[in-house]
Protein backbone atom coordinates (compact mmCIF):
# COMPACT_ATOMS: atom_id res chain seq x y z
CA UNK A 1 0.00 0.00 0.00
CA UNK A 2 1.25 3.43 -0.63
CA UNK A 3 1.33 6.07 1.44
CA UNK A 4 -1.30 8.09 -0.35
CA UNK A 5 -3.56 5.00 -0.12
CA UNK A 6 -2.23 5.18 3.87
CA UNK A 7 -3.34 8.29 4.82
CA UNK A 8 -6.31 7.90 3.33
CA UNK A 9 -7.01 5.39 4.99
CA UNK A 10 -6.48 7.52 8.36
CA UNK A 11 -8.03 10.05 7.20
CA UNK A 12 -11.38 7.44 6.71
CA UNK A 13 -10.79 6.50 10.30
CA UNK A 14 -9.79 10.06 11.92
CA UNK A 15 -13.77 11.09 10.24
CA UNK A 16 -15.31 8.20 12.00
CA UNK A 17 -13.70 8.70 15.48
CA UNK A 18 -14.72 12.17 15.06
CA UNK A 19 -18.18 12.06 14.45
CA UNK A 20 -18.44 8.50 17.13
CA UNK A 21 -16.77 11.02 19.44
CA UNK A 22 -19.23 14.76 19.05
CA UNK A 23 -22.63 11.19 19.05
CA UNK A 24 -21.51 10.03 22.43
CA UNK A 25 -20.25 13.34 23.74
CA UNK A 26 -23.99 14.52 23.52
CA UNK A 27 -25.30 12.08 26.00
CA UNK A 28 -22.14 11.48 28.16
CA UNK A 29 -20.02 13.72 30.02
CA UNK A 30 -17.19 11.44 29.94
CA UNK A 31 -16.27 9.85 26.78
CA UNK A 32 -13.03 7.41 27.07
CA UNK A 33 -10.72 5.19 24.14
CA UNK A 34 -11.50 1.82 23.73
CA UNK A 35 -7.87 0.23 23.89
CA UNK A 36 -6.37 -2.92 24.62
CA UNK A 37 -3.10 -1.55 26.11
CA UNK A 38 -2.62 0.51 29.15
CA UNK A 39 0.41 1.45 31.23
CA UNK A 40 -0.86 2.99 33.98
CA UNK A 41 -0.48 1.61 37.35
CA UNK A 42 -3.28 3.59 38.90
CA UNK A 43 -7.09 3.00 39.41
CA UNK A 44 -8.76 4.63 36.32
CA UNK A 45 -11.94 5.86 36.21
CA UNK A 46 -14.87 4.39 34.12
CA UNK A 47 -15.95 6.37 31.51
CA UNK A 48 -19.76 6.14 30.55
CA UNK A 49 -19.25 5.44 26.90
CA UNK A 50 -16.23 4.87 25.23
CA UNK A 51 -15.33 5.44 21.12
CA UNK A 52 -13.28 2.75 19.13
CA UNK A 53 -9.95 3.34 18.40
CA UNK A 54 -8.60 -0.23 18.32
CA UNK A 55 -7.69 0.07 14.43
CA UNK A 56 -5.75 3.49 15.06
CA UNK A 57 -2.56 1.27 14.57
CA UNK A 58 -0.61 2.06 12.16
CA UNK A 59 2.38 3.76 10.55
CA UNK A 60 1.65 5.58 7.64
CA UNK A 61 5.06 6.53 6.45
CA UNK A 62 9.03 6.69 7.20
CA UNK A 63 10.47 9.42 5.66
CA UNK A 64 14.12 8.21 5.08
CA UNK A 65 15.83 11.39 4.06
CA UNK A 66 14.15 13.17 6.49
CA UNK A 67 14.03 11.03 9.24
CA UNK A 68 10.86 11.21 10.59
CA UNK A 69 8.27 8.53 11.11
CA UNK A 70 4.24 9.30 10.39
CA UNK A 71 1.88 7.45 12.92
CA UNK A 72 -1.63 6.57 14.83
CA UNK A 73 -1.57 7.53 17.66
CA UNK A 74 -2.79 4.49 19.17
CA UNK A 75 0.05 2.30 17.60
CA UNK A 76 2.52 0.51 19.89
CA UNK A 77 6.29 1.11 20.04
CA UNK A 78 6.47 -2.74 18.52
CA UNK A 79 4.63 -2.04 15.76
CA UNK A 80 6.46 1.04 15.21
CA UNK A 81 9.71 -0.24 15.65
CA UNK A 82 8.81 -3.05 13.35
CA UNK A 83 7.96 -0.42 10.86
CA UNK A 84 11.23 1.52 11.05
CA UNK A 85 13.82 -0.81 11.54
CA UNK A 86 13.62 -2.31 7.91
CA UNK A 87 14.16 1.31 6.45
CA UNK A 88 17.59 1.35 9.08
CA UNK A 89 16.01 3.73 11.50
CA UNK A 90 14.25 3.41 14.55
CA UNK A 91 12.82 6.33 16.94
CA UNK A 92 15.07 8.55 18.98
CA UNK A 93 13.36 7.02 21.94
CA UNK A 94 11.55 3.75 22.59
CA UNK A 95 10.46 3.12 25.71
CA UNK A 96 11.38 -0.29 27.28
CA UNK A 97 7.69 -2.05 26.91
CA UNK A 98 6.23 -3.25 23.15
CA UNK A 99 2.46 -2.34 24.40
CA UNK A 100 3.52 1.46 24.74
CA UNK A 101 1.72 3.20 22.61
CA UNK A 102 3.50 6.48 21.10
CA UNK A 103 0.04 8.80 21.99
CA UNK A 104 0.40 7.17 24.94
CA UNK A 105 4.18 8.01 25.70
CA UNK A 106 3.80 11.82 24.60
CA UNK A 107 0.79 12.51 27.03
CA UNK A 108 2.79 10.74 29.82
CA UNK A 109 6.01 10.64 30.07
CA UNK A 110 8.10 8.38 28.09
CA UNK A 111 11.62 7.64 28.44
CA UNK A 112 14.91 5.50 27.65
CA UNK A 113 18.16 4.97 27.20
CA UNK A 114 18.74 7.38 24.78
CA UNK A 115 17.27 10.25 26.67
CA UNK A 116 20.52 11.58 27.96
CA UNK A 117 20.69 12.19 24.03
CA UNK A 118 17.61 13.27 22.39
CA UNK A 119 15.37 13.89 25.52
CA UNK A 120 12.18 12.75 26.77
CA UNK A 121 9.57 11.20 24.13
CA UNK A 122 7.45 14.37 23.91
CA UNK A 123 11.09 16.28 22.45
CA UNK A 124 11.29 13.80 19.61
CA UNK A 125 7.86 14.76 18.46
CA UNK A 126 7.37 16.95 15.21
CA UNK A 127 3.56 17.57 15.35
CA UNK A 128 0.36 16.08 16.20
CA UNK A 129 -3.25 15.80 15.19
CA UNK A 130 -5.50 16.32 18.57
CA UNK A 131 -9.03 15.28 18.99
CA UNK A 132 -10.54 17.76 21.45
CA UNK A 133 -12.96 18.28 23.51
CA UNK A 134 -15.86 19.58 21.08
CA UNK A 135 -15.10 17.38 18.34
CA UNK A 136 -12.95 19.30 16.22
CA UNK A 137 -9.17 18.43 15.43
CA UNK A 138 -6.13 20.62 16.37
CA UNK A 139 -2.90 20.30 14.10
CA UNK A 140 -0.03 21.18 16.39
CA UNK A 141 3.24 22.15 15.57
CA UNK A 142 5.99 23.89 17.42
CA UNK A 143 5.57 27.54 15.53
CA UNK A 144 1.64 27.28 14.14
CA UNK A 145 -1.70 28.96 15.67
CA UNK A 146 -2.10 25.64 18.18
CA UNK A 147 1.93 25.83 19.57
CA UNK A 148 0.49 26.42 23.10
CA UNK A 149 -1.30 22.91 22.85
CA UNK A 150 1.63 21.23 21.44
CA UNK A 151 4.24 22.63 24.43
CA UNK A 152 0.94 21.98 26.51
CA UNK A 153 -0.10 18.51 25.65
CA UNK A 154 3.00 16.63 27.01
CA UNK A 155 2.00 14.86 30.95
CA UNK A 156 -1.69 16.29 30.22
CA UNK A 157 -2.72 12.41 30.21
CA UNK A 158 -5.60 12.97 27.69
CA UNK A 159 -7.09 15.66 29.73
CA UNK A 160 -6.90 17.47 26.59
CA UNK A 161 -7.42 15.08 24.34
CA UNK A 162 -6.27 12.45 22.13
CA UNK A 163 -3.26 12.69 20.16
CA UNK A 164 -4.82 10.61 16.58
CA UNK A 165 -1.84 11.14 14.73
CA UNK A 166 1.97 12.14 15.56
CA UNK A 167 4.91 12.60 13.48
CA UNK A 168 7.96 11.12 15.48
CA UNK A 169 11.82 11.38 15.24
CA UNK A 170 14.25 9.07 14.01
CA UNK A 171 17.80 8.02 13.64
CA UNK A 172 20.12 5.65 11.77
CA UNK A 173 20.92 2.34 13.20
CA UNK A 174 23.43 -0.45 12.91
CA UNK A 175 22.97 -4.24 12.64
CA UNK A 176 23.77 -4.65 16.44
CA UNK A 177 24.64 -3.38 19.71
CA UNK A 178 27.58 -3.02 21.71
CA UNK A 179 27.24 -3.34 25.71
CA UNK A 180 29.49 -2.34 28.61
CA UNK A 181 28.85 -3.15 31.64
CA UNK A 182 30.73 -1.01 34.51
CA UNK A 183 30.21 -1.75 37.99
CA UNK A 184 30.80 0.31 41.15
CA UNK A 185 30.90 -0.28 44.72
CA UNK A 186 29.81 3.27 45.99
CA UNK A 187 26.97 5.57 44.91
CA UNK A 188 29.22 8.77 44.65
CA UNK A 189 31.77 7.19 42.10
CA UNK A 190 28.51 5.66 40.51
CA UNK A 191 27.09 9.31 39.63
CA UNK A 192 30.06 10.98 39.54
CA UNK A 193 30.80 8.42 36.27
CA UNK A 194 27.07 8.58 35.27
CA UNK A 195 27.84 12.35 34.69
CA UNK A 196 30.73 12.31 32.85
CA UNK A 197 29.60 9.69 30.48
CA UNK A 198 26.50 11.67 29.63
CA UNK A 199 28.64 14.01 28.22
CA UNK A 200 29.88 11.77 25.80
CA UNK A 201 27.26 11.59 23.29
CA UNK A 202 29.37 11.42 20.12
CA UNK A 203 30.75 7.95 20.97
CA UNK A 204 28.03 6.70 23.11
CA UNK A 205 24.42 5.96 21.76
CA UNK A 206 22.53 4.27 24.99
CA UNK A 207 22.99 4.97 28.54
CA UNK A 208 21.17 2.78 31.48
CA UNK A 209 21.82 1.47 34.94
CA UNK A 210 20.72 -1.06 37.30
CA UNK A 211 21.18 -0.80 41.03
CA UNK A 212 21.51 -4.17 42.73
CA UNK A 213 22.30 -3.09 46.34
CA UNK A 214 24.10 -0.59 48.06
CA UNK A 215 27.38 -2.23 47.02
CA UNK A 216 27.03 -3.38 43.50
CA UNK A 217 25.73 -0.81 40.95
CA UNK A 218 26.12 -1.17 37.36
CA UNK A 219 26.38 1.74 34.51
CA UNK A 220 25.48 -0.13 31.23
CA UNK A 221 27.00 1.95 27.71
CA UNK A 222 25.38 0.67 24.57
CA UNK A 223 27.27 1.46 20.94
CA UNK A 224 26.07 1.09 17.48
CA UNK A 225 28.19 -1.41 15.47
CA UNK A 226 28.04 -3.78 12.39
CA UNK A 227 30.38 -6.04 13.65
CA UNK A 228 29.63 -8.66 16.70
CA UNK A 229 31.78 -11.41 18.06
CA UNK A 230 29.06 -13.47 19.49
CA UNK A 231 25.58 -12.39 19.81
CA UNK A 232 23.00 -13.08 23.10
CA UNK A 233 19.70 -14.10 23.47
CA UNK A 234 17.72 -13.35 26.03
CA UNK A 235 14.19 -13.94 25.02
CA UNK A 236 13.77 -17.42 26.44
CA UNK A 237 15.68 -19.13 28.75
CA UNK A 238 18.01 -16.70 29.76
CA UNK A 239 17.71 -13.28 31.64
CA UNK A 240 18.68 -10.28 30.96
CA UNK A 241 19.27 -8.41 34.11
CA UNK A 242 21.16 -11.45 35.06
CA UNK A 243 23.64 -11.09 32.36
CA UNK A 244 24.97 -7.54 33.73
CA UNK A 245 26.25 -9.15 36.56
CA UNK A 246 28.20 -11.95 34.63
CA UNK A 247 29.44 -9.89 31.52
CA UNK A 248 31.77 -7.19 30.95
CA UNK A 249 31.02 -7.04 27.08
CA UNK A 250 27.67 -7.97 25.66
CA UNK A 251 26.63 -8.04 22.25
CA UNK A 252 22.60 -7.70 21.11
CA UNK A 253 20.58 -7.31 17.78
CA UNK A 254 19.78 -4.01 17.49
CA UNK A 255 15.69 -5.38 18.02
CA UNK A 256 17.00 -7.32 20.77
CA UNK A 257 18.20 -4.32 22.49
CA UNK A 258 15.60 -2.06 22.23
CA UNK A 259 12.99 -5.00 23.59
CA UNK A 260 15.94 -6.28 26.21
CA UNK A 261 13.61 -5.26 29.18
CA UNK A 262 10.14 -6.54 27.74
CA UNK A 263 10.78 -10.37 27.87
CA UNK A 264 11.09 -10.24 31.86
CA UNK A 265 9.23 -6.98 32.60
CA UNK A 266 12.28 -5.84 33.62
CA UNK A 267 12.74 -8.21 36.38
CA UNK A 268 9.17 -8.24 37.59
CA UNK A 269 8.77 -11.74 36.18
CA UNK A 270 9.69 -12.91 39.49
CA UNK A 271 6.68 -11.76 40.95
CA UNK A 272 4.53 -14.47 38.66
CA UNK A 273 7.29 -17.29 39.22
CA UNK A 274 8.21 -17.16 35.68
CA UNK A 275 12.09 -16.73 36.63
CA UNK A 276 11.96 -20.34 38.09
CA UNK A 277 13.57 -21.93 34.60
CA UNK A 278 11.40 -25.31 35.34
CA UNK A 279 8.60 -22.92 35.09
CA UNK A 280 9.97 -20.64 32.51
CA UNK A 281 10.88 -23.94 30.38
CA UNK A 282 6.94 -25.32 30.67
CA UNK A 283 5.43 -21.86 30.45
CA UNK A 284 6.98 -21.32 27.03
CA UNK A 285 8.84 -18.41 25.32
CA UNK A 286 5.22 -16.88 23.83
CA UNK A 287 4.31 -15.62 27.51
CA UNK A 288 7.59 -13.78 28.45
CA UNK A 289 6.51 -10.55 27.07
CA UNK A 290 4.68 -7.41 28.97
CA UNK A 291 1.56 -8.35 27.15
CA UNK A 292 1.57 -11.44 29.11
CA UNK A 293 2.08 -9.66 32.34
CA UNK A 294 -0.37 -7.23 32.09
CA UNK A 295 -2.78 -9.63 31.51
CA UNK A 296 -1.63 -11.44 34.62
CA UNK A 297 -1.58 -7.98 36.64
CA UNK A 298 -5.15 -7.21 35.97
CA UNK A 299 -6.16 -10.49 37.15
CA UNK A 300 -4.50 -10.22 40.49
CA UNK A 301 -6.42 -6.86 40.37
CA UNK A 302 -9.55 -7.88 39.46
CA UNK A 303 -9.68 -11.41 42.12
CA UNK A 304 -7.06 -10.38 44.79
CA UNK A 305 -4.94 -13.39 44.65
CA UNK A 306 -1.26 -12.58 45.57
CA UNK A 307 -3.02 -9.94 48.53
CA UNK A 308 -5.54 -13.16 49.28
CA UNK A 309 -2.26 -15.43 49.54
CA UNK A 310 -0.63 -13.31 51.66
CA UNK A 311 -3.41 -13.23 54.13
CA UNK A 312 -3.84 -16.77 53.73
CA UNK A 313 0.13 -17.48 54.60
CA UNK A 314 0.27 -14.77 57.24
CA UNK A 315 2.54 -13.05 54.85
CA UNK A 316 1.25 -9.95 56.56
CA UNK A 317 -0.06 -6.32 54.46
CA UNK A 318 2.30 -4.97 51.79
CA UNK A 319 1.43 -1.55 50.15
CA UNK A 320 2.59 -1.28 45.97
CA UNK A 321 5.42 0.94 45.50
CA UNK A 322 5.45 1.18 41.70
CA UNK A 323 6.90 4.54 40.93
CA UNK A 324 9.57 6.10 38.33
CA UNK A 325 10.93 9.59 39.69
CA UNK A 326 13.44 12.52 38.33
CA UNK A 327 16.77 13.54 40.46
CA UNK A 328 19.31 16.43 39.55
CA UNK A 329 22.22 14.24 39.28
CA UNK A 330 23.79 16.67 42.24
CA UNK A 331 20.78 15.00 44.72
CA UNK A 332 20.70 11.63 43.34
CA UNK A 333 23.53 9.95 45.66
CA UNK A 334 21.66 11.50 48.68
CA UNK A 335 18.19 9.94 47.79
CA UNK A 336 19.91 6.37 46.51
CA UNK A 337 21.64 6.43 50.28
CA UNK A 338 18.00 7.61 51.53
CA UNK A 339 15.55 5.02 49.39
CA UNK A 340 18.02 1.91 50.36
CA UNK A 341 17.41 2.56 53.91
CA UNK A 342 13.57 3.84 54.02
CA UNK A 343 12.28 1.93 50.91
CA UNK A 344 14.44 -1.17 50.44
CA UNK A 345 13.11 -2.04 47.49
CA UNK A 346 15.77 -3.64 44.72
CA UNK A 347 16.90 -3.83 42.15
CA UNK A 348 16.11 0.26 40.57
CA UNK A 349 16.55 0.96 37.30
CA UNK A 350 18.60 4.26 36.48
CA UNK A 351 18.04 6.27 33.08
CA UNK A 352 20.11 9.80 32.45
CA UNK A 353 17.74 12.61 30.90
CA UNK A 354 18.84 15.68 29.85
CA UNK A 355 16.83 18.41 27.79
CA UNK A 356 17.10 17.90 23.91
CA UNK A 357 16.89 21.31 23.68
CA UNK A 358 17.65 23.68 26.35
CA UNK A 359 15.41 26.73 25.11
CA UNK A 360 12.19 25.05 24.44
CA UNK A 361 9.80 24.91 27.66
CA UNK A 362 7.27 21.98 27.84
CA UNK A 363 4.53 23.65 30.35
CA UNK A 364 3.18 20.80 32.18
CA UNK A 365 7.07 19.31 32.82
CA UNK A 366 9.35 21.49 33.69
CA UNK A 367 13.17 21.40 33.53
CA UNK A 368 15.97 23.03 33.81
CA UNK A 369 17.23 23.91 30.59
CA UNK A 370 21.01 22.49 31.29
CA UNK A 371 20.33 20.12 34.00
CA UNK A 372 21.36 16.10 34.03
CA UNK A 373 18.60 14.26 35.50
CA UNK A 374 18.43 10.57 36.65
CA UNK A 375 15.34 8.45 36.53
CA UNK A 376 15.24 6.22 39.29
CA UNK A 377 12.77 3.23 38.19
CA UNK A 378 11.61 0.98 41.56
CA UNK A 379 8.47 -1.06 41.10
CA UNK A 380 7.70 -3.55 44.21
CA UNK A 381 5.65 -3.84 47.41
CA UNK A 382 6.70 -2.93 50.90
CA UNK A 383 5.57 -4.80 54.02
CA UNK A 384 3.95 -2.62 56.14
CA UNK A 385 2.28 -2.42 58.89
CA UNK A 386 1.09 1.61 58.16
CA UNK A 387 -2.30 3.77 56.76
CA UNK A 388 -2.14 2.72 53.02
CA UNK A 389 -0.08 5.17 50.76
CA UNK A 390 2.37 5.83 53.76
CA UNK A 391 5.66 4.51 51.67
CA UNK A 392 4.58 6.34 48.61
CA UNK A 393 4.06 9.92 50.61
CA UNK A 394 7.48 9.39 51.99
CA UNK A 395 8.77 9.23 48.16
CA UNK A 396 6.72 11.71 47.25
CA UNK A 397 8.12 14.22 49.82
CA UNK A 398 11.47 13.12 49.33
CA UNK A 399 11.17 13.99 45.33
CA UNK A 400 9.97 17.09 46.20
CA UNK A 401 12.58 18.10 48.99
CA UNK A 402 15.67 17.57 46.32
CA UNK A 403 14.16 18.97 43.68
CA UNK A 404 13.27 15.85 41.55
CA UNK A 405 9.79 15.13 39.31
CA UNK A 406 7.35 12.00 39.59
CA UNK A 407 5.99 10.65 36.75
CA UNK A 408 2.04 10.14 36.86
CA UNK A 409 1.31 7.25 35.67
CA UNK A 410 1.06 5.33 38.91
CA UNK A 411 -0.89 6.40 42.29
CA UNK A 412 0.23 9.50 44.09
CA UNK A 413 -1.28 10.71 47.06
CA UNK A 414 -0.48 14.62 46.84
CA UNK A 415 -3.16 17.07 48.39
CA UNK A 416 -4.32 19.33 45.46
CA UNK A 417 -2.71 21.89 46.59
CA UNK A 418 1.14 20.70 46.56
CA UNK A 419 -0.20 18.70 42.94
CA UNK A 420 -0.70 22.28 41.67
CA UNK A 421 2.18 23.81 43.18
CA UNK A 422 4.08 21.06 41.13
CA UNK A 423 2.51 20.72 37.76
CA UNK A 424 1.64 24.28 36.93
CA UNK A 425 -1.47 25.36 37.75
CA UNK A 426 -1.54 28.95 35.90
CA UNK A 427 -0.33 26.77 32.60
CA UNK A 428 -2.51 24.14 32.97
CA UNK A 429 -6.21 26.15 33.41
CA UNK A 430 -5.18 28.70 30.63
CA UNK A 431 -4.62 25.60 28.61
CA UNK A 432 -8.25 23.67 29.86
CA UNK A 433 -9.79 27.15 29.17
CA UNK A 434 -8.77 27.53 25.75
CA UNK A 435 -9.22 23.75 24.48
CA UNK A 436 -11.33 22.26 26.67
CA UNK A 437 -14.07 24.74 27.90
CA UNK A 438 -16.69 21.92 28.19
CA UNK A 439 -14.83 19.94 30.54
CA UNK A 440 -15.40 16.89 28.13
CA UNK A 441 -12.43 15.74 29.59
CA UNK A 442 -11.44 15.03 33.01
CA UNK A 443 -8.99 17.46 34.85
CA UNK A 444 -5.66 16.28 35.41
CA UNK A 445 -5.49 16.11 39.11
CA UNK A 446 -8.77 13.64 38.82
CA UNK A 447 -7.20 12.00 36.05
CA UNK A 448 -3.72 11.41 38.10
CA UNK A 449 -4.15 11.50 42.09
CA UNK A 450 -5.88 8.79 43.72
CA UNK A 451 -8.60 10.54 45.60
CA UNK A 452 -9.56 9.14 48.79
CA UNK A 453 -13.36 8.97 49.83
Amino acid sequence: MSYEERLKEYEKKKERIRKEFSEKSKDSKRVGLEKTTSNLFRHQKKNKSTIDVLDLNKVINVDQKNLTAEVEGMTTYEELVRGTLPYGVMPTVVPQLKSITLGGAVTGVGIESSSFKYGLVHETITEMEILLGDGSIALCTPDNEHRDLFFGFPNSYGTFGYALKLKVKTVPVKKYVKLTHLKFTNAKAYFENLEVLCQKKDSIDFIDGTVFNDREMYITIGQFTNEAPFVSNYKYMRIYYKSIKEKKVDYLTISDYIWRWDTDWFWCSSHFGLQNPVVRFLVGKWALKSTFYWKLRAWDGKYRILENIGKATGAGKRESVVQDIEIPIENCEKFITWFHKAIGIKPVWICPIKKYDPSVTYDLFKMEPSALYVNFGFWDSVATRSEDGYYNRLIERKVRELGGKKSLYSTSYYSKEEFWELYNKEAYKKLKEKYDPGHAFEDLYSECVKIKK
